[in-house]
């Protein structure tokens, strides 16, 4: 099949866009900057997810997009919610009105499982209303969909906007970890690889109008997972807790709200989560290394 990927140059849709090339698919990368992950094989198209014209025509020849484009950051919404708005709930309106045109097979969107929460502000509300306008394309104007509600990722071409690759960067940068919160919080984390897997395996009929949960296998507190990145550094970091300052976190869980539930996906293989640092380690420690000119 031949699937465009919008935001397919960035940490989550990279790794699906070649999800879907191992998986035998012709890929379409879209994105704002040219990808540095292409490979051969993939098609790089740079536009906005804004532009309809733009993503018109790279998803000529395409019958499925996966829309991972949008302002993913929690942070980041809250600083300019206008911003984050127009990029995940109209640049949704965008994508869906092109697949609607071409007649795709499926409409693939990312969201999370941020929007059972009463966290998230800015974030979770864009995306529930994101999921709102799928549905709402498939009733109106059947046109095929998946949700996608991933968990909290982590795994290589990640950046500081990511908690676990923050760390292991301070880690091996400045010798210490801190931590917004209480250590107390509980996640369900899943490397980015396990994800983009999950994601390239639901353009199956079984999955069609469905809503898939793609998270961990096991809850973790943050505080187990400072330990675990402490331990692989050998247990010499300083190790900091500090409040939080970004509200719309949520702690526990963040099921307390109620839209329309979903289905949980399980691969039956996974990336232990201990190798999954210890590789992400390797990782920062070797881009380290080469901007020093000692790797």
């Amino acid at each position: 099949m031949n699937v465009l990927v919008t935001g397919g140059a960035g940490f989550l849709g990279s790794h699906v866009a070649d999800a879907l090339s191992e998986a035998g698919h012709r890929v379409v990368v879209f994105d704002r900057h040219p990808s540095p992950y292409l490979r051969r094989g993939q098609i790089g198209v740079t536009g906005d997810v804004l532009d309809e014209a733009a993503l018109l025509s790279a998803a000529r020849d395409c019958e499925a997009l996966y829309h991972f484009a949008a302002v993913a950051d929690i942070g980041e919404t809250m600083k300019s919610p206008p911003h984050a708005i127009e990029v995940n709930v109209m640049g949704t309106v965008t994508a869906l009105e092109v697949a609607r045109k071409l007649g795709f097979r499926r409409f693939v969107l990312a969201s999370s499982i941020y929007v059972y929460s009463n966290s998230g502000s800015f974030y979770r509300t864009s995306k529930l209303a994101c999921e709102r306008l799928v549905e709402d394309y498939r009733e109106c104007f059947g046109l095929p969909f998946t949700i996608l509600r991933f968990g909290s990722l982590y795994g290589p071409r990640a950046d500081l906007s990511n908690t676990i690759h923050r760390l292991i960067w301070q880690a091996l940068h400045e010798g210490r970890i801190e931590y917004e919160g209480t250590g107390s919080e509980v996640r369900e984390y899943i490397h980015v690889l396990d994800g983009a897997a999950a994601a390239a395996e639901i353009l199956g009929e079984e999955f069609e109008n469905e809503i898939v949960h793609i998270t961990g296998h096991e809850k973790m507190t943050s505080r187990a997972m400072i330990d675990m990145i402490n331990e692989i550094a050998g247990r010499k970091l300083e190790v900091r807790l500090v409040a939080d300052t970004t509200p719309g976190h949520y702690s526990q869980t963040p099921y307390n709200y109620n839209p329309r539930l979903g289905r949980k996906l399980i691969r039956k293989t996974f990336i232990d989560f201990g190798l999954g640092l210890l590789d992400l380690f390797q990782e920062i420690d070797h881009a380290r290394a080469a901007r020093e000119g000692t790797g």
